[in-house]
């Protein structure tokens, strides 16, 4: 959630590749909303944005959704991935919809859709994590000073 205590973490390049923006947070629902611009660079020969892209907007859909529903206590370390393409992605903005459906103190279980902006849905993806505590993370990546 925009002003949110998350906005004072620092972001990671990959983050700031994809212009990673958090748009809302559901607690109860254990559910996130991110949004991911797009860009012309991501295109593949087949003029439109590569899968591996969007892989990596699910990934950090799916994470996102784990790390703030813990309260930033843990993140995920991905174990496995499962991507489904259903549409072709273009240049523009793309909204991810991230979900944790379970969290335990060391395995995670994730979910996450992409969709564009008319709403059509892109891609859908499903992980398996490693739950890792933010103690190992380095002081400036932490929200709680445990």
């Amino acid at each position: 959630m925009p002003g949110s205590e998350f906005d004072k973490l620092p972001r990671p390049p990959c983050a700031e590749m994809l212009d990673w923006k958090l748009v809302e947070i559901d607690k109860p629902g254990k559910r996130v909303v991110v949004s991911f611009t797009a860009r012309q660079e991501f295109v593949s020969s087949s003029g439109f944005i590569q899968g591996g892209m969007l892989a990596a907007m699910l990934d950090d859909t799916m994470g996102s959704a784990a790390f703030v529903i813990s309260d930033g206590r843990q993140f995920p370390s991905s174990i496995d991935m499962n991507v489904s393409f259903l549409a072709p992605a273009k240049v523009g903005k793309i909204f991810g919809e991230g979900t944790a459906v379970q969290l335990g103190k060391t395995i995670g279980y994730l979910q996450g859709e992409l969709r564009d902006e008319a709403g059509t849905l892109l891609a859908r993806a499903t992980s398996s994590a490693r739950m890792v505590t933010t103690e190992v993370l380095p002081t400036s990546h932490k929200l709680h000073s445990d």
